[in-house]
């Protein structure tokens, strides 16, 4: 099937156009000016900020004039990962779309319907001329999956909305009314180096594991391709006493992205060689063990090296290295008492960048209770002072309460009960979502959380499901009409 004759075919002729768009986070300005085009060639009223931000406003259809201003929210960036021997420049490529079933996927790469199908919502909204719907702004927001800047500028002043419909949940039937809030950890270890001479050098690589969205599958306790680099480092070294220098670590791409590759070399005698191969095969054995149910396919690489390295790092560096992947808090950290089987705080280290002058590892922090979020960042600056290494804290974004009451809320409900005669589940998400900070700017508003189904977003499996998409639009388009 052509994604052409997918329905809905304006939501999908729409996602199909913006997948030719490069659209990373911090590399939104094209998305960001395509939607201001589409906005003006529609004859609507747009606004474009500094930020990338787009606004575009449509008045009611006749009988709606004087229904509650509605909020339909997306956000226009994507997560770029793809598989390590994957040939793709997401700064220029258009991503590949293939039809398997009743799903739409990329080739090798994140698919980027997190959040590109509120997008092609958002649009098809906007150019449909034959619904029924109240005063609509729409508004497409930059740099969510980093660092949320987009909506934390957001102007409330610009709104007249009362009820936000945000289009980023990932799960049909369920109407999401609160979320965690995040922070960014970033903690910095500078590289000293000493000579070394007469060792071998060898690659050790940890691959096959499954990832995922750092936040909606934490609760899957998938592996971790970067703590499980620290655990090999450490049971080298200080179990199986082998004289291990480290010259460097590298892994993941996003820290709110489930690690999935990892990478590092190291030098040892020679005379050692065969027992690191030993040692790597009873650790693989270990790891299988314990996620033979959620990440069966990890595999341990070792390949010896034909470089020569005349240094490593020092030991104290290589020491601390080790101390911050096993000691930081990771996965995680509580559940929550009030709502079955949610996740109510986490850690993830999701990227250790080996930089030129320092390692940069890159955590994301959540929790939908302030104080726990903020006990986390406590330990971990403990930790820092212990180890002396440096920590910073970025990107701080506040949770999204539960408002009890709400007309949105219950005009969303009884909508879905009329289209399908079921009750849909209202549930809190462990993910991060821009309502917190939308509602923080826009005084007074409500908001809801609403999506079609989606699978493996921030992997290479991402994948949407068709039916659920045009479901899912039927959906909004029922809810605009029963505003009234």
């Amino acid at each position: 099937m052509k994604i052409e004759d997918l329905k809905p075919q304006l939501v999908f002729k729409y996602f199909s156009e913006i997948c030719k768009i490069p659209r990373g986070s911090g590399n939104e300005k094209q998305i960001s000016d395509y939607l201001t085009r589409e906005g003006k060639k529609l004859g609507l009223e747009v606004v474009q900020d500094e930020h990338y931000n787009v606004l575009i406003k449509k008045k009611a259809t006749p009988g709606y004039e004087n229904a509650p201003t509605v909020i339909i929210q997306g956000h226009m960036d994507m997560v770029c990962e793809k598989n390590k021997d994957t040939d793709h420049d997401f700064e220029k490529d258009p991503i590949k779309l293939r039809v398997e079933g009743n799903y739409l996927y990329a080739t090798d790469t994140t698919l980027g319907a997190d959040n590109g199908i509120a997008v092609a919502m958002g649009l098809a909204l906007l150019a449909s001329d034959n619904i029924v719907h109240p005063p609509l702004e729409v508004v497409f927001t930059a740099d969510e999956e980093e660092s949320m800047n987009g909506a934390m500028n957001l102007k409330g002043d610009l709104f007249k909305g009362s009820y936000i419909i945000n289009l980023d949940s990932e799960e049909e039937g369920t109407i999401t009314v609160s979320c965690a809030g995040g922070v960014t950890a970033l903690v910095t270890i500078e590289k000293e180096f000493k000579d070394v001479n007469s060792k071998v050098a060898f690659n050790i690589d940890v691959k096959g594991l499954l990832g995922g969205h750092s936040g909606m599958e934490i609760n899957k306790q998938r592996a971790n391709s970067n703590i499980l680099m620290g655990r090999i480092l450490n049971n080298l070294l200080n179990h199986a006493n082998i004289n291990l220098d480290l010259v460097q670590i590298s892994g993941g791409a996003k820290n709110n992205a489930i690690p999935r590759e990892a990478d590092a070399v190291i030098l040892i005698d020679e005379k050692d060689e065969e027992r690191l191969k030993e040692e790597l095969n009873k650790i693989l054995n270990i790891f299988k063990n314990e996620f033979k149910t959620s990440d069966p396919k990890i595999e341990i690489l070792c390949e010896k090296s034909h470089k020569t390295y005349n240094e490593a790092l020092k030991d104290d560096i290589r020491d601390k290295i080790i101390a911050t992947i096993i000691l930081m808090p990771s996965g995680i950290q509580t559940m929550s008492m009030d709502i079955e089987n949610l996740v109510e705080s986490s850690t993830n280290l999701g990227v250790i960048n080996n930089n030129k002058d320092n390692f940069l590892f890159e955590f994301a922090t959540r929790s939908s209770v302030k104080s726990l979020k903020d006990e986390i960042n406590n330990k971990m600056s403990l930790l820092c002072k212990t180890l002396d290494v440096k920590l910073s804290l970025e990107d701080d974004y506040p949770e999204w309460e539960y408002a009890k009451d709400s007309k949105l809320e219950e005009i969303c409900i009884n909508t879905y009960e009329e289209l399908t005669g079921q009750k849909p589940e209202i549930s809190a998400i462990h993910a991060g979502l821009e309502c917190g900070l939308l509602l923080d700017a826009i005084k007074g508003a409500q908001a809801v959380s609403i999506g079609p189904n989606l699978y493996d977003v921030h992997t290479p499996n991402e994948h949407l499901d068709i039916k659920s998409t045009n479901r899912t639009w039927n959906y909004l388009l029922a809810i605009l009409k029963n505003i009234k």
